[in-house]
């Protein structure tokens, strides 16, 4: 008998309702989370407005239950899966009372077989999220304190660590629906994984396509790819899941880096039954010399002019797609060629890797690790090698993705900042930053390079801030030192670097009910999470500009100084090419109205830095 393929695809997207503490049955919003939703039905203030966020502490040590009901697919389907793109963060769900899911771990996606579950008239669905403080404090009781910048736990569980506060981000920690969550209704075959691993060798494109299929019955399934009017199709045996096409395609036009050319891009289609996965891929190849830390984008060294990228909000599904490629026009505006992904985040949107993809902006991506002692042991070894495989997996077709990191300064936090005496033998990621990631790596993107983390010298026995090799990070500039000491460094790499300054006077204003409004009014030390930051930036005005004599003094000042010292590092930092090939600027944006190193504020206004950046990553400059 002929298999029968059916399709399609049900958003389960409105009538939800959230509950937990002394609120019930609050309209939600999915995807979503539970402090938009309070704040949309009016039971909290903004917490992005004078000090609210202290009072709101309370949201990440409560338990929530988001709740809707939803009709069963039409018949024609032999089966139903329910599909979680992101559930932020410990989450157990049930259909019609009968657990089907639990979840730890904000960064993966899971799909489960609902079909037996499912009933004629409404259906209920139920996603629980236990506090995530709870749960990251049991964690670290049951497996011992790490070393880290806060005493948040944010190591202790798989979410965005700037949830729980940074030195320029608030500590909103979050949980909800963050991404897509529906019904898959399906028959015969889908398809559950394409993975395209795209190479180029002159002007001949080639596309490996390692394909993974599940069915619902035993007949063989064939698998059709086409590019470019190219096909190729696999036949899979019953009782086998897994095949691979070859696609080739002559005289492509290669993708390039914004400033070295253009981006076409095509359409790549497979189907297997009714299933369809397309996506926009582009030829090019990336090599990375790793003493130099050059990058050569189709043979060609390109001098990265980068900026460090943080979560545009701390509220991720309120950054849409528009809000995206206004971040990206003022990246691109600047001459800047490079985004990196920052480890104490997440990884991103389709839309942001779209983005970059259309506007040749090259992308670093760190795993989302930053700044602390991470444990090895399960449950987490288990998880990240899960997310790991599923985020590599998703982001393959990308060609703006040149660069996997395995974390943000951790490796030199166990180098330089005392953990091993803290940690008495615990694990501290070690394991996961030179075996587990870049054996998944290798295995299923062996197209890109892999760099164990920044700041790294290639080697672990090397001094990693050997400035000689690899990639440094330079703090003591903005720290402790004027920026004229930019002058002592002679980097291969500069991966961060920055100064902070405020943001623009009406992003600040709007922010900040004081009256007076001064330096040093508790609504501006409020939006200033960096320690020492306000002394800081007094002290950084040296002997550059005079001491303020009011706020405007203040405001004019420390943006003006903010610039000036990003644009002496990155002159000079670009006077050393070739033997430096790339400096990233901490950083591009802000998630919340605050004075930090962006330059783009946290209503998205472009400061003063914006505009020298601009003169420092011009042409010939």
């Amino acid at each position: 008998m002929k298999e029968r393929y059916v399709s399609t695809y049900h958003p389960l997207h409105d009538g939800w309702t959230l509950t937990g503490g002394e609120q019930e049955d609050v309209p939600a919003t999915v995807p979503g989370c539970v402090h938009t939703d309070l704040l949309a039905a009016g039971l909290i203030d903004d917490p992005y407005l004078d000090d609210n966020e202290l009072r709101q502490r309370w949201i990440g040590r409560t338990d929530w239950v988001y709740r809707t009901t939803f009709g069963r697919p039409d018949g024609g389907s032999d089966r139903v899966d329910l599909v979680c793109a992101g559930l932020d963060t410990v989450a157990t769900v049930t259909v019609n009372g009968v657990e089907v899911l639990r979840s730890a771990n904000m960064h993966r996606g899971y799909r489960v077989d609902v079909t037996g579950l499912l009933h004629d008239g409404d259906n209920t669905l139920e996603v629980r999220f236990d506090a995530p403080y709870r749960y990251a404090e049991a964690q670290r009781d049951a497996l011992g304190a790490r070393p880290g910048p806060y005493t948040e736990p944010f190591q202790f569980i798989r979410k965005m660590a700037c949830n729980f506060g940074w030195d320029w981000g608030p500590t909103l920690v979050t949980a909800g629906i963050w991404q897509d969550i529906g019904l898959h209704a399906w028959s015969g075959a889908r398809l559950a994984e394409v993975r395209p691993l795209v190479t180029v060798d002159g002007t001949t494109g080639r596309v490996e396509i390692p394909v993974r299929v599940e069915r619902t019955g035993d007949a063989p399934v064939t698998v059709t790819a086409e590019l470019a009017g190219v096909t190729a199709d696999v036949r899979i045996a019953p009782g086998e899941c897994e095949g691979v096409l070859v696609l080739e395609v002559p005289d492509v036009e290669l993708w390039w880096p914004v400033g070295y050319g253009g981006q076409p891009r095509y359409p790549l289609t497979v189907r297997a039954g009714a299933d369809t996965w397309t996506r926009r891929i582009g030829f090019r190849t990336v090599e990375l010399d790793p003493d130099a830390f050059r990058l050569a984008v189709n043979g060609r060294p390109v001098f990265v002019k980068g900026f460090n990228w943080i979560p545009d909000d701390c509220f991720p599904a309120r950054v849409t797609a528009d809000r995206l490629r206004e971040r990206f026009g003022q990246a691109v505006d600047t001459g800047a060629n490079l985004l990196r992904v920052w480890g104490g985040g997440r990884y991103e949107s389709e839309d942001f890797y779209d983005l970059a993809d259309e506007l040749g902006v090259l992308v670093w991506q760190d795993f989302p690790f930053a700044c602390a002692a991470y444990p090895e042991e399960e449950p987490f070894r288990s998880e990240v090698e899960a997310e790991a495989r599923e985020q590599v997996t998703r982001l393959a077709p990308h060609p703006s993705l040149v660069l996997w990191c395995g974390n943000n300064e951790n490796l030199w936090g166990h180098q330089e900042w005392g953990w091993p005496e803290a940690l008495e033998g615990r694990s501290w990621g070690a394991g996961f930053y030179f075996e587990l990631l870049p054996r998944v790596v290798g295995e299923l993107d062996p197209t890109r390079p892999y760099w164990p983390g920044t700041p790294y010298s290639g080697a672990p026995d090397r001094d990693v801030m050997d400035d000689s090799t690899g990639t440094i990070h330079i703090w003591d500039v903005w720290n402790t030192e004027d920026y004229s000491r930019y002058d002592a460094y002679t980097p291969r790499f500069v991966a961060e670097f920055g100064f902070q300054g405020p943001p623009v006077y009406a992003t600040l204003r709007a922010a900040v009910s004081d009256e007076p409004l001064t330096a040093d009014s508790p609504g501006v030390r409020h939006h200033q999470k960096a320690v020492g930051g306000n002394e800081k930036l007094l002290l950084g005005l040296g002997r550059h500009l005079p001491p303020p004599a009011d706020v405007d003094d203040w405001h004019y000042y420390t943006s003006l100084n903010q610039a000036r010292a990003v644009a002496y590092g990155l002159e000079r930092f670009r006077s050393l090419m070739p033997y430096c090939m790339g400096a990233i600027v901490w950083q591009l944006n802000d998630c919340w109205p605050v004075t930090s190193w962006a330059a783009v504020d946290g209503a998205g206004r472009r400061k003063p830095l914006w505009y020298a950046i601009r003169r420092a990553y011009a042409p010939g400059c």
